[in-house]
């Protein structure tokens, strides 16, 4: 009886050491701000088909997750709202240069109440306060920066700009009110509930907002994060991005 016991337990331990736990795999997104609700959406998507995938998503002013990247933060792909960041990291061998490709497209527009009489770029000089985030690490800001100089109104508005983190800060700073109006994405302008469209930035005053997508040098040696760049690829992922009001051409 105890040698029956013994050749049990034995074959248990033997059966045992054949048994792989399934491994959770951890993806680390690093995205701008203006990106959040879709690659979110995006991510969960791909999780319920791979159950052991789990999303770490990090969204921020494009310049400022650039920054933490090049600083040790873990990310395994990149979606920048210019290809100035996509660049800048690039250069210092953060990524998978061969991965990189354009994601998307979107459109700079300019929110404020309602009942306010700004219908060009040109009659922003009346306002009071107007939002665009910082130039130098929001790509929505740098765009607006841009179209300001090209319209020649930048001076006349150097005391006026209320500079915001990140484009998503910009959008609630004109619907909370705090400022008159703001320069944000057409995709942003459609999360506000107190403020409207007042009108489009016309496309000759900036370059075109372009977002870019790559794997990082880290995120290039995980099989998970390389199906879910594919999977941005797909027609089910394009579908995501038009439903959020982005432009895939």
């Amino acid at each position: 009886m105890k040698n029956m016991v013994k050749s049990l337990f034995l074959s248990f331990v033997v059966l045992m050491l054949f048994v792989v736990p399934a491994r959770a795999v951890d993806i680390n997104l690093s995205a701008a701000a203006s990106m959040k609700d879709a690659v979110s959406e995006l991510a969960d998507n791909f999780a319920k088909k791979n159950p052991g995938v789990k999303f770490q998503n990090n969204f921020g002013a494009s310049g400022a997750v650039a920054k933490q990247i090049e600083n040790g933060a873990p990310a395994d792909l990149f979606f920048s709202a210019n290809l100035k960041w996509m660049d800048y990291l690039k250069e210092k061998k953060f990524m998978d240069e061969k991965s990189i490709r354009t994601f998307a497209f979107n459109t700079l527009v300019f929110v404020g109440k309602p009942e306010l009489k700004v219908k060009t770029i040109q009659d922003v000089v009346k306002l009071d306060r107007i939002a665009i985030g910082s130039p130098r690490s929001v790509p929505a800001g740098e765009y607006a920066d841009k179209a300001l100089k090209k319209a020649g109104i930048d001076k006349q508005l150097e005391k006026k700009l209320v500079m915001a983190k990140d484009v998503r800060a910009c959008l609630m700073y004109a619907d909370s009110g705090e400022v008159s109006g703001a320069f944000v994405y057409r995709t942003d302008a459609a999360l506000a509930k107190n403020v409207k469209i007042l009108f489009t930035v016309a496309q000759e005053l900036y370059p075109r907002v372009t977002y870019p997508v790559g794997l990082t040098t880290a995120g290039s040696k995980k099989a998970e994060a390389v199906a879910f760049y594919k999977f941005l690829q797909s027609p089910e992922a394009e579908k995501v991005l038009l439903k959020y009001g982005f432009l895939v051409k």
